[in-house]
């Protein structure tokens, strides 16, 4: 029998696309600090916010939310469970500080969001949770209120001491009424 040739395809195979492979870690510009913090692929953004609010000074304006910038093209804000993504050439991640977001929305509020951070990480014990919160100074109204509170109660005490020294004339007339 004659050897048959096997037709030869026609289509040749589609080359071997090279892809740049995945970065290992995004980094993140601290506008309080000015420092740039690494993460790594795949961490949430409230985790990196966590860690960013944790290692500021005293006194420095604590990041809200994280944004990817680009010059001439709209900002894309991460919440505090979206994971940090690296957009390519010329797109930057920066903190959102407090400062720059007071004047924007003064009648809400925008607190930073509480993230439970795991007690041991890669083998690093975490003593305790703290929370990087700012310490309003006391103020006027704080100290009116106190005193206010204060001469309610010595009201109510008084009208409770008028109401027991008169008990006894009470229980008189309802007993003669009857």
């Amino acid at each position: 029998m004659a050897e048959e040739e096997l037709p030869s395809n026609p289509i040749p195979p589609p080359p071997l696309l090279q892809h740049p492979l995945p970065s290992k870690f995004v980094e993140v510009i601290c506008k309080s600090s000015g420092r740039t913090r690494r993460f790594a692929a795949g961490t949430e953004a409230g985790f990196a916010i966590y860690l960013i609010n944790k290692k500021l000074d005293i006194g420095v304006p604590l990041a809200l939310h994280i944004e990817a910038i680009k010059e001439g093209e709209e900002p894309i804000s991460f919440g505090p469970t979206a994971v940090l993504v690296d957009y390519g050439d010329g797109w930057k991640l920066e903190t959102v500080t407090e400062v720059e977001f007071a004047g924007v929305l003064k009648e809400r509020v925008v607190q930073p969001t509480k993230v439970k951070i795991p007690k041991s990480i890669g083998g690093a014990h975490l003593s305790s949770e703290r929370a990087v919160a700012c310490q309003p100074g006391i103020s006027f109204v704080y100290i009116g209120k106190i005193f206010l509170a204060i001469i309610f109660i010595f009201v109510l005490g008084a009208v409770f001491t008028l109401a027991l020294e008169n008990l006894p004339t009470l229980i008189l007339f309802i007993n003669s009424s009857m």
